[in-house]
């Protein structure tokens, strides 16, 4: 074999000069994965069971271009990724801090603002950049509804205390933009957090690759319990830590001055619908007065429909006859498009490897 030792120098030379330019992108210059021209994206929720996704698809005759994932703090992407894979769909990720399994509070707020959760972040970072997916993040979705473990507000309106306040809420979620986004040596990101009025890394590492991710801030539009200090203003990071805004919207809880409220209110950035869905009940209306707000509120750029488990679930679009066909009918406008750029999807099998043709 013919060895080309300068070639190979030459060649690692350009990847180690790659890898530096990745590293140096400024956070400032993420993309915020918005879909082409005025098109919107389609997506639904994450069952675990990738004949739902396949399921959904088919009964609406479209493929959605995201799927979104309900995570746990702290746990792995291994088995989620290969879901992913089998959509060919561009993934949005919602994290909570809630255990899966007991509902118990993994980390507060103001530990993740502290720095108790970089080890994690700095897991997601690693992931997302080395895997190359383009992906959504969805950090403690619906930080104003009082069923959350990170609620700042118990259901009754009690304040849960400093570790949970709006306060702890705002700096925990500019913590995970700059760690998860990301693209810089340890100093630029300790600099980013220091902007942010947060402490330094708590992990000890060179540098941090750019993560191709957009980070999605999502508070109810009229909060629960509904009261003034519980709006979403409250939680509003500030809009260097935010690429999209986003809220979650049900036919039972349709608060229409509030959505368009909040839509109004934090301008400037791609908006979307995180989670919506028709629920007890058929409601073929609701469905085409969200699509019409969607048409006349042009940043908005997404929408997903959340299907819960199991056929007898609420919120089973299948259920309901009239709201599935105003859903089709809806779908099919060309506004929609089938798959998102780079969208995740299974490798080739290898040659003369098992499924090799």
């Amino acid at each position: 074999m013919i060895d080309f030792p300068k070639t190979r120098l030459a060649a690692g030379c350009a990847l180690a000069l790659l890898a530096i330019l990745a590293c140096a992108a400024p956070a400032a210059a993420s993309s915020p994965l918005k879909p082409p021209g005025k098109k919107v994206y389609w997506g639904v929720s994450d069952t675990g069971d990738p004949a739902d996704f396949g399921q959904f698809a088919d009964v609406l005759h479209k493929h959605p271009a995201v799927i979104q994932s309900f995570r746990t703090w702290g746990t792995d992407f291994d088995e989620v990724i290969r879901r992913w894979q089998i959509a060919r769909a561009r993934p949005m990720i919602h994290l909570s801090t809630a255990d899966n399994n007991t509902g118990a509070e993994l980390i507060t707020p103001a530990q993740i603002a502290a720095g108790a959760g970089d080890r994690y972040l700095v897991r997601l970072n690693k992931l997302f950049y080395e895997k190359k997916m383009r992906a959504y993040v969805r950090p403690l979705g619906e930080p104003n509804r009082c069923l959350n473990v990170y609620a700042a507000y118990d259901c009754a309106g009690a304040s849960r205390g400093p570790e949970h306040s709006p306060r702890a809420y705002k700096r925990a979620f500019r913590r995970i933009y700059v760690i998860v986004h990301g693209g810089g040596k340890a100093r630029t990101i300790d600099r980013r957090l220091a902007e942010a009025g947060l402490p330094p890394l708590t992990v000890n590492l060179r540098a941090m690759p750019k993560a191709p991710v957009a980070i999605v801030w999502s508070p109810l539009p009229a909060g629960s319990p509904a009261i003034p200090r519980n709006r979403p203003r409250h939680f509003f990071p500030g809009s260097r830590w935010v690429d999209w805004v986003g809220t979650d919207f049900y036919s039972g809880y349709p608060e229409w001055k509030a959505l368009t409220g909040l839509y109004r209110r934090f301008s400037g950035k791609p908006f979307a619908i995180a989670e919506w869905a028709v629920e007890s009940g058929d409601d073929p209306s609701f469905v085409d007065k969200l699509f019409a707000w969607t048409r006349s509120h042009r940043r908005t750029r997404m929408l997903v429909y959340y299907q819960d488990f199991g056929e007898t679930n609420s919120y089973r679009i299948q259920n309901y006859g009239a709201s599935l066909s105003v859903l089709r009918a809806r779908l099919h406008s060309g506004l929609f498009p089938a798959y998102a750029r780079g969208a995740p999807h299974l490798p080739p099998p290898p040659p003369g490897g098992v499924g090799a043709r």
